[in-house]
This record gives C-alpha cells, structure tokens and sequence, in this order.
C-alpha cells in the first residue's frame, strides 16, 4: 500500500491550525500536541523541518510559539510533504540510476504519471484551501 507517513498527515494538519490563528496568533507546541493527540517531542520534530523549509516561524515569549512564515494561500500541501518526507513518489524507479531497467520498464509510464497527478493535486491545494474546506476539482 502506497501512503502519505504520519509525518506528512500531521504536519499538514498542523499547519492548517496555525492557519486558523494566521496572521496575529501562534501556536505553543503543547497546544499542537494536544489538539492531534501526539507528544509535544513530535511536534517539535516536524515544527523543525517545517522552519528549516521556510513554511513556520517560531515566536518566543510569552505569547510565544509557532506561526505560518508567510500566508496560508502561498503555502502548498506539496511544500509541506517536501520538508517533511522529501519527494513524493509513488515508486522508486523515478529517481534516476535508482533502477536498471528503467529505460525499458513497460510499467515505468504509469508510475510517471502517478507521481505528476499527485503532484499536481499537491502543489495545487494549499493551506488556506484546506483550512476552509475547499478542494481544487
């Protein structure tokens, strides 16, 4: 079975709730923790990809935490998956040398465009589509 990890899934929830506080609110990471049942240790796991991607900033003090790094509309549910699980790829054989027949592999085409119709559905849903419950079509 091919699937998103809990990496993927949770970081995108996540950011979705720093959506729903975007653009004057942030987020502790125990606020996180308890509104997805995880441990604050994991939040703070995938807070750090997403900042070292660009997607977060964290906001220290008091009213401290993590808030979105830019607007939750420029924000992609690819962006997220990318700096928390890397490429998105429905088989390994898209990754060049990862496989020998390759050049000749009868079903490589189907993977190929697996991996370009996630990708579109990806890079085309973002945050602010997820947080209000919109889907592109």
């Amino acid at each position: 079975m091919m699937t998103i990890s809990t990496r993927g899934r949770y970081a995108t929830r996540m950011m979705v709730q720093l959506a729903s506080v975007y653009p004057d609110g942030s987020l502790t990471k125990y606020q996180i923790a308890e509104n997805e049942a995880i441990s604050p240790g994991y939040v703070q796991q995938l807070t750090m990809a997403l900042r070292l991607a660009g997607l977060v900033v964290s906001v220290r003090g008091r009213e401290g935490g993590f808030k979105l790094a830019r607007a939750p509309e420029t924000i992609t549910v690819s962006d997220i998956l990318k700096a928390v699980e890397g490429e998105i790829m429905p088989a390994p054989c898209r990754t060049p040398g990862h496989c020998l027949r390759a050049d000749s592999c009868p079903t490589r085409p189907v993977w190929d465009r697996a991996a370009v119709l996630l990708e579109n559905l990806f890079s085309s849903t973002t945050v602010a589509d997820l947080a209000r419950g919109k889907y592109p079509a």
